[in-house]
């Protein structure tokens, strides 16, 4: 492309055929060859020299201009010169001044070997930087939606589709599970993410994203696409089990039955475009029980048990139906924890009823122990809902002495036990802490309990600063991905049953202090 008989004309042309084989702009090629040319003029007439390079865009004529600015005094003559040397050589010009620029015209140049590889190497990553600009404008605004393509070659695993103007990859994990996919096979997949990168692609695809699922029932059933029926959330198990909520605003019009279409004619498009993956479609409701039910589905529920500030529910049924919830290798109630947000926990009858005995006996031998009461009394006062010492300390003598069997004087003796109770109790945490060397910075943080501090103390939490970089995970649980399986993290403060906006605020608290300071 760049050699010493090179037509001028011939030149236009090649930037016009590169440009309409790139998509690029053909201002751009030619701002290409420009730079090209500059780098040869530079490696023959000199590195220190400052060159200027023009291609005519009409008649595709090359100028090489050594570009000189007008001084007072040249430090530079490679780049300089003096405003008298500048009127001697440019005496056409007579309102030089100083500051100006003029321009010395070069003779055109001879094209080496190895000058003209290095300016077909500029044009080539110029011209390679143009296109991938080009296809991430293209395609920014395509992701979150539905790219057909060719599938192009095999990578390591991933899969290379030709989207016509770009090349898309679909990573191996974000295959469907156990598919077979072929050179030449047309596909379909979900647009994930369009980025630029310095290397390899920038076009994400996925098969194995949620949202490929929602994205092909939007164009298989037309009240979605109209927005008379909306998608409120979807979990999937690639290639195995998905589980999708709808909602309609026209109570006239059934969302399930909708997705299903006659005799399931829309439901088993997009079943067959995922290779079998069964799907489960639940009408969204805002009654979180019966939501959590339907998506348990077919299990049969007893009673929910929600958490609001934790995000928990428990789900109890009876012994036949637990198997049916759970699901296989615990499939069913994952997939609705993903569906609904919630963690959910599956507990048989049996199993509900040893919990709160657990509990009950629990809270009672607590208020025996330090309330110095018998185990009738205790007993008493937590199935009246009294289950704490806390709780008693705050209370007012009528609303203990209006359960049948204890007297004023009798709910005023433990009101007074459970305070002295909760000053004992301080006085020993108060020690504990000295023997664990907690600092009074952590000590004094607004929001946190002496019982949370023991706890952070065995833990070797004992400054301020050690708090300020925990996370809320650390504090409250959570799960954790260990070897390819959700792991429950028991958090520092998981008894305190804090939640995750309470724990937040603690840490934030801590920063504020310690990022100041």
């Amino acid at each position: 492309m760049l050699n010493r008989g090179l037509d001028k004309l011939e030149l236009l042309r090649i930037v016009e055929a590169v440009a309409n084989e790139k998509s690029i702009d053909k201002e751009l090629v030619i701002e290409s060859m420009e730079s090209a040319i500059q780098k040869a003029a530079l490696t023959k007439f000199g590195n220190d020299n400052s060159i200027e390079v023009n291609i005519d865009r009409e008649n595709g004529e090359i100028k090489i201009n050594k570009v000189l600015e007008i001084v007072e005094s040249v430090e530079d003559p490679n780049k300089q010169i003096t405003l008298a040397e500048a009127k001697k050589t440019n005496k056409e010009k007579k309102e030089l001044k100083i500051g100006d620029k003029i321009f010395e015209e070069l003779p055109q140049i001879d094209f080496g070997r190895i000058a003209a590889q290095s300016a077909k190497q500029v044009i080539s990553f110029r011209v390679k930087e143009a296109e991938k600009n080009r296809q991430y404008e293209e395609f920014i605004d395509k992701q979150g939606q539905i790219l057909s393509g060719i599938i192009k070659r095999m990578e390591y695993g991933n899969v290379i589709v030709d989207l016509g103007r770009a090349e898309g990859v679909i990573k191996k994990d974000e295959l469907i599970p156990r598919e077979i996919l072929k050179t030449g096979d047309r596909v379909k997949a979900y647009c994930s993410e369009v980025k630029k990168e310095i290397k390899g692609h920038q076009i994400f695809l996925s098969r194995a994203h949620p949202q490929f699922l929602a994205k092909l029932f939007f164009q298989e059933v037309p009240e979605i696409y109209e927005g008379t029926i909306e998608i409120r959330s979807v979990a999937r198990d690639p290639g195995s089990r998905a589980k999708i909520c709808v909602y309609s605003k026209d109570s006239s019009i059934d969302p399930v039955g909708a997705c299903v279409g006659m005799r399931g004619s829309r439901v088993q498009t997009i079943v067959n475009e995922l290779h079998g993956e069964k799907i489960d479609i639940i009408k969204w409701t805002e009654d979180l029980p019966t939501l959590i039910s339907e998506s348990l589905s077919p299990a049969e529920i007893q009673k929910v048990l929600i958490d609001q500030e934790n995000k928990r529910i428990d789900v109890i049924l009876s012994e036949e139906n637990l198997s049916k919830a759970i699901g296989r290798r615990g499939q069913n109630v994952r997939l609705a924890s993903k569906l609904t947000n919630y963690e959910i926990d599956i507990l048989t009858e049996k199993e509900d009823s040893e919990r709160r005995q657990v509990e009950f006996k629990d809270k009672t031998e607590n208020l025996i122990k330090n309330l110095e009461v018998d185990e009738t009394l205790g007993q008493l006062l937590v199935s009246e809902g009294f289950q704490s010492i806390d709780e008693i300390s705050q209370s007012k003598v009528e609303d203990i002495s209006k359960i049948e069997g204890i007297d004023e004087s009798t709910a005023e003796e433990l009101i007074n036990r459970s305070k002295e109770n909760l000053i004992k109790e301080k006085e020993e945490v108060s020690k504990k802490l000295k023997e664990l060397g907690v600092e009074d910075s952590l000590i004094n943080l607004k929001g946190i309990t002496q019982g949370m501090l023991v706890l952070l103390g065995q833990r070797n939490i004992k400054k301020l600063s050690d708090f300020a970089y925990l996370s809320s995970d650390e504090l409250i649980g959570g799960f954790d991905e260990i070897k390819g399986k959700k792991v429950r993290i028991e958090g520092y403060l998981e008894e305190f049953s804090l939640s995750r906006e309470e724990a937040d605020q603690l840490i934030m608290n801590a920063r504020e202090i310690v990022f100041k300071t």
